[in-house]
């Protein structure tokens, strides 16, 4: 089962496998965020093997030309070595800022782009702020992960975009407590849809990060009744959920972008985000028999 999951969500294990995956997207029409597996690392060397992997795939981008960007984790690059927390004296944040820093300069050289995925809300906070001291130093190359779900998010929205930070906008895949975020599934999409109409309709170019039909044909609805230009926002989805909604979404004149993630950390990767929330099983349970 796990081989098979790993087939269809996951594309391979080295950067030459998720390049050529890459690149057939862009064929389709689609463009394309890479993504290496891994997270929570302990070790300097861990991170600087990160940093490492993440240059090699923006060579390959300014190479090959490839219409994509990258999506990193700040605890993928060091963020926890040494402890995590506000004021704590810890050098993991000053670490990882300073690897993602080259990574964003990297980046920029080559007319590219670095997405700062979020993670738990322990990290929300520090997130938003690197990105906000990266943003100031190469503006344009990079942007970052707002989950709907998190009560704070619809302030985060409007700090971010007063700014001109590109936002990924998603639900939320980690298990928070009530007392953060929504804990009904309704609210969630509720939340969701307000904050994607608000980010879709700012001059910023930002990502709508569902699989949910029922919400982009509703999002479909709003672009056509306000004249919100196709090109002015893009949809995103992951490698292997709905490969029938993106081509449809293509066919369509939206722009559509699809998460490519690859690597050996696949399956613990996998397994943390599975028993953190479980509807995150029946996600991938109900899309492993769609086209």
């Amino acid at each position: 089962m796990g081989q098979k999951v790993s087939r269809r969500f996951v594309a391979g294990m080295t950067v030459e496998e998720a390049v050529a995956v890459a690149e057939q997207l862009n064929s389709e029409g689609i463009d394309v965020t890479l993504d290496s597996l891994g997270e929570s690392v302990t070790e300097v060397s861990q991170a600087e093997e990160s940093a490492r992997i993440y240059h090699r795939l923006l060579d390959e981008i300014g190479t090959r030309r490839l219409r994509a960007n990258v999506s990193l984790k700040l605890t993928q690059m060091g963020m926890d070595i040494g402890g995590h927390g506000a004021g704590s004296g810890a050098k993991g944040p000053e670490l990882t800022e300073g690897i993602v820093a080259w990574l964003v300069e990297h980046a920029a050289s080559i007319g590219s782009f670095v997405r700062i995925d979020m993670e738990g809300s322990d990290y929300t906070e520090a997130t938003i702020a690197m990105t906000e001291r990266l943003y100031a130093r190469w503006p344009g190359a990079v942007g970052m992960v707002l989950q709907a779900y998190l009560y704070r998010t619809a302030d985060d929205v409007e700090r971010l975009l007063a700014q001109g930070i590109r936002i990924r906008l998603c639900k939320g895949a980690y298990k928070e407590p009530a007392e953060i975020a929504f804990p009904a599934k309704s609210d969630v999409d509720a939340n969701y849809v307000k904050l994607a109409k608000r980010v879709m309709s700012s001059p910023v170019f930002c990502g709508i990060a569902t699989h949910d039909e029922a919400i982009v044909e509703e999002l479909q609805a709003f672009v056509a009744s306000y004249a919100v230009e196709k090109n002015a926002f893009e949809f995103q989805m992951l490698y292997g959920v709905r490969r029938d909604l993106q081509r449809k979404l293509v066919a369509a004149g939206f722009g559509v972008r699809v998460y490519v993630p690859f690597g050996r950390e696949w399956y613990p990767y996998f397994m943390r985000r599975l028993a953190e929330r479980p509807a995150n099983v029946l996600f991938l349970a109900k899309n492993f028999f769609k086209n």
